[in-house]
């Protein structure tokens, strides 16, 4: 039985990696996609266009100013003259932000009373305009903290430290590479095994296999055996772009992260093998593979918190196996987490490999009779 396992799974990684494309699809795009996101798909604003309608001219709206300006993050796009340009340079998306200092600014500072200064966001993007407003607040807190120790006024009696743990600087590739670990990898890994049988089909090698003296179980491991190498591979190659090129720190275990990522590739062969046992075609086989690929991928917890969703929902993805990649990913590579802590993902990564690897075994065994 070992020898005919290895003569199918030597067949498996042949039929993959002689085809020069199929070389191409499973190592190129893993790592490209890797640093797209890294770069491309990040919550974080580094230049940020900004409009100024000063009103005042006071070197206290010039100081406020120049803590924008100084920021490294605001970039000044125009320098308005009255109400309307500011509208006209929100709608043609000159500036995200725009700031409106009263005439009365400094006048009230100096009187201890609180000068208002308005701030005007492009709403048509909810996060983006967010995050510049917030960072906006965090220059108007530098700028009040200088004027009190300039003026000599007391502070405020509670100060307010803020600490970001496992990612000092909230770097959103500190989260976005890691959970590409378990994204990319699934994406290709059930692609694949999706095929499989599909493709034995369709190129009229199946009815070859049928004849041979595999059994059902047998012709399932030598394919899942194939595709969970590969997988791991692709993983690996994500984990080192992911420390040599953007030089993000891993905290953890090395065989704690392996280990996941193996009960997670048998999660994933399962359901591909599942999808490959039902489908007729390879048409069929990857139309199955992208409605399972995308309700997971989104309702994940890789693009917006899992918590934040409806608990129906929640409830639901108990059989998302990306669900339990994306935390222990994260929980190792950056918390240092440990096996006892990491159980709650394990277990259900387990279970769903071994259901759905048993109802694919099931489904074969059936289309067989």
């Amino acid at each position: 039985m070992i020898a005919r396992l290895f003569a199918l799974i030597r067949k498996e990684f042949l039929a993959v990696l002689k085809d020069p494309r199929s070389r191409v699809i499973l190592f190129l795009p893993p790592v490209m996609q890797c640093l797209l996101f890294g770069y491309a798909a990040s919550y974080d604003l580094s230049n940020i266009p900004y409009a100024v309608l000063d009103q005042s001219h006071a070197p206290a709206a010039v100081e406020l100013l120049s803590h924008f300006d100084g920021s490294g993050i605001f970039r000044r796009a125009a320098t308005l003259s009255n109400p309307a340009e500011l509208t006209a340079a929100i709608d043609s998306r000159q500036a995200l932000l725009a700031i409106q200092i009263p005439q009365d600014f400094e006048r009230r500072l100096d009187a201890g009373q609180p000068a208002e200064v308005q701030l005007v966001a492009d709403g048509r993007n909810s996060n983006t305009g967010a995050t510049a407003m917030a960072y906006a607040s965090t220059v108007v807190e530098s700028f009040n903290a200088d004027w009190r120790a300039s003026k000599g006024i007391t502070g405020p009696a509670v100060q307010l430290v803020a600490r970001a743990w496992y990612n000092p600087n909230l770097e959103t590739r500190w989260f976005m590479i890691p959970s590409l670990i378990g994204t990319l990898t699934m994406m290709a890994v059930m692609s694949l095994t999706g095929l499989s049988v599909a493709r034995e089909r369709e190129q009229g090698t199946f009815d070859q296999l049928l004849v041979t003296p595999y059994t059902p179980g047998e012709i399932m491991v030598g394919k899942a055996v194939p595709n969970m190498a590969i997988g791991l591979v692709q993983s690996s190659s994500i984990l080192l772009v992911a420390q040599f090129w953007f030089r993000i720190p891993f905290a953890g275990s090395f065989v704690l992260l392996y280990l996941g990522m193996a009960l997670f590739m048998l999660a994933a062969v399962g359901l591909g093998l599942l999808v490959s046992s039902i489908a007729e075609t390879m048409q069929q086989a990857l139309v199955y593979t992208f409605v399972l690929l995308m309700p997971f991928t989104l309702l994940s917890g890789l693009t917006t918190p899992f918590t934040n969703m409806p608990e129906v929902l929640q409830s639901a993805m108990i059989v998302n196996p990306l669900r339990y990649a994306l935390d222990f990913a994260q929980r190792v590579y950056l918390e240092d987490a440990g096996f006892v802590t990491l159980l709650p993902d394990f277990v259900p990564l387990l279970v769903i490999g071994v259901l759905t690897l048993a109802s694919a075994s099931w489904l074969f065994r059936r289309s067989l009779n």
